[in-house]
């Protein structure tokens, strides 16, 4: 049975979010792509594993090799998401900024 993947437990693991910086940039192997990190192949491999499964990447078969994609539509779907709440944030941190600053001036 395969389980459908939470891209958000995903991109919750610093090795992933590497993962997805590198694969950003260009196409890679698994190889290529373990070779930046000092952990065993099969741990690389789950990550990759994983973030195939949320649909973070993509997998494309040349040859013998697969390289992985950086899949920017569903990155763009989470990203849509956390929108909303960093307007929020932004709108909370300025008001506190203008508190500040108006505290400051009556001093």
């Amino acid at each position: 049975m395969n389980l459908r993947r939470d891209v958000f437990q995903a991109i919750a693991d610093p090795t992933r979010r590497a993962i997805l910086l590198l694969v950003a940039s260009q196409s890679m192997t698994a190889g290529a792509i373990a070779s930046n990190f000092d952990t065993a192949r099969p741990t690389v491999s789950k990550h990759l594993q994983i973030l195939t499964e949320c649909e973070l990447l993509e997998q494309e078969q040349n040859g013998r090799e697969i390289y992985y994609h950086f899949n920017a539509k569903k990155m763009k779907e989470v990203a849509d998401f956390i929108e909303p709440f960093r307007k929020m944030w932004d709108d909370r941190f300025n008001k506190l900024e203008a508190v500040m600053k108006k505290y400051k001036t009556k001093k």
